[in-house]
């Protein structure tokens, strides 16, 4: 499951710098996050950190994509072998 950042967002720079795979930059309007990097910190931390630091609770799991936790490593996996 990537996560979604709702248009609630302030812009408050909070979580952009939490992500640990880089999946979170500034949109049109308010921050994004690119699904194809979204781990929801799996393998680095045991809860998203972006969540964590929203001081306005405005991101949320994405209903439009779902995604295992076994999907979540297998991408973590992919994503920073990657990088090797």
């Amino acid at each position: 499951m990537a996560l979604l950042i709702e248009d609630s967002c302030i812009n408050c720079d909070m979580c952009e710098p939490e992500c640990p795979n880089g999946a979170i930059s500034y949109g049109l309007e308010i921050y994004e996050i690119e699904t194809d990097l979204c781990t929801e910190c799996v393998g680095h931390y045991d809860k998203p950190t972006c969540i964590s630091v929203c001081p306005i609770d405005c991101i949320i799991v994405d209903p439009a994509n779902t995604e295992s936790q076994e999907q979540l490593w297998d991408k973590f996996v992919i994503l920073h072998h990657q990088e090797e």
